[in-house]
């Protein structure tokens, strides 16, 4: 069953070489444990969506440029996520800020192709029917 996503949920990006948190400013009004609750619109990088420790997309700009002057040797550069649209699918039966909830089995694309995914909720108690 999914669950509520919050303030301080763990995700990672399939070409990231590290966790990141998920920030969710207090804009919705709806609080699990006094911890913001996001919706499918939290998704902007560096708000919501902070670096994955350095990436390994050669669609990232940085990383191919500096694979290139290695000769091909993959080189991977620091992560600064590049979230144009919103999490998908979120929860259809609930509403916070008049757009659907964020569980922890929605995706988020990154455009430098890596999925971004939950590792944990941020919560464990409230269940989205």
């Amino acid at each position: 069953m999914p669950l509520q996503v919050c303030m301080g949920a763990s995700m990672m990006c399939t070409f990231g070489m590290a966790p990141s948190s998920l920030v969710v400013l207090p804009t919705n009004k709806v609080f699990t444990n006094q911890m913001p609750d996001a919706n499918i619109m939290d998704h902007v990088p560096m708000v919501n969506i902070m670096p994955f420790g350095m990436c390994m997309s050669l669609g990232n700009p940085t990383v191919a440029s500096a694979t290139s002057a290695a000769m091909g040797v993959l080189t991977p550069m620091p992560c600064i996520p590049n979230t144009p649209g919103p999490w998908a699918p979120g929860a259809a039966t609930v509403l916070l800020g008049n757009q659907p909830a964020l569980d922890n089995i929605s995706m988020l694309q990154c455009a430098y192709g890596g999925v971004i995914t939950f590792v944990t909720a941020g919560e464990f108690t409230v269940n989205i029917p």
